[in-house]
């Protein structure tokens, strides 16, 4: 059985009676049985604000187009295209003239790195997707063969046909245009670190611009020059991500909105759909307490 989030806004002109605008906007949370890997099959005609995953995530538009933030600045994607996100990304995604439907799969990092590995040969233990759209109708296909390799229910990564498949599309991509990586200031990272280490407790923007070195105001604009978002819509990230994980380990929801520093499952809740277009419930019922 499929999980999904529907919702659906109605909005009639004043000017015109009965004419309805039907908001658009379906997510599918597949259950798969590989591990590491989540599957989303989505239609939807909603702006998505800016978020992150902690995975690398490959997928493919089927239908329409978005306009989105990447690590590459804005770019636009249309019907089949594929896109990337490299895990920590900051990215968001605007629907281009009407409703868009696209699938992805996200594999934890462990996957992606080990890929690059075998690729290198051993030389590098880890990498990262350089393009985040591509017009390649080849990589295209793949992407296709691997979704329903995974999808299939038909055993692990380690199954044949999934294994070359995304071992395959991994060195297609990572041959791409490397991106220049930003390099901020020291300060920066050890701020950043204090959020990555303990998302769940409560500190100020004195006590974060006091870890960098620096000035509240000199540090907020470094900290969003280097990463893409404020401190604040950053620490937020990284409670989502510990909310997936301890809700992955079996915790009750209310209990991991607390345990991530939400105020209450009502904040939780909004932030989680604003950023992945399902609910927590949805995705604890594709992760069930073992």
């Amino acid at each position: 059985m499929r999980s999904s989030i529907t919702n659906s806004f109605n909005t009639t002109n004043c000017n015109r009676i009965n004419a309805d605008i039907v908001r658009q906007h379906s997510i599918e949370l597949l259950p798969i049985t590989v591990a590491g890997v989540e599957a989303v099959n989505a239609n939807s005609d909603i702006s998505f604000g800016r978020h992150t995953h902690d995975q690398f995530g490959i997928g493919l538009m089927d239908r329409g187009g978005q306009k989105s933030l990447s690590g590459r600045g804005y770019v636009e994607s249309n019907a089949g295209d594929v896109i990337t996100v490299n895990p920590g990304e900051v990215h968001d995604g605007t629907p281009l003239g009407g409703s868009r439907a696209w699938r992805m799969l996200y594999f934890d990092t462990e996957l992606i790195n080990q890929c690059f590995i075998d690729i290198s040969e051993g030389k590098f233990a880890s990498g990262e997707f350089a393009m985040p759209v591509l017009k390649n109708v080849g990589i295209a296909k793949i992407f296709n063969q691997l979704y329903q390799a995974i999808i299939s229910g038909n055993g692990d990564v380690k199954n044949l046909a999934a294994d070359e498949a995304l071992l395959i599309l991994t060195n297609a991509l990572a041959q791409m245009p490397r991106i220049q990586i930003k390099t901020p200031i020291k300060g920066v990272l050890y701020a950043k670190e204090k959020m990555d280490d303990a998302p769940g407790s409560a500190i100020s923007l004195t006590e974060l611009a006091a870890i960098a070195g620096l000035g509240q105001f000199t540090f907020l604009r470094a900290f969003a020059h280097y990463s893409g978002m404020t401190p604040h819509a950053y620490l937020l990230q990284r409670r989502l991500s510990l909310v997936r994980k301890l809700i992955r380990g079996g915790m009750e929801l209310v209990d991991a909105a607390i345990a991530a520093g939400f105020s209450d499952q009502s904040h939780m809740n909004r932030l989680f759909v604003r950023s992945y277009g399902y609910t927590p419930g949805v995705y604890a019922q594709q992760n069930p307490k073992i």
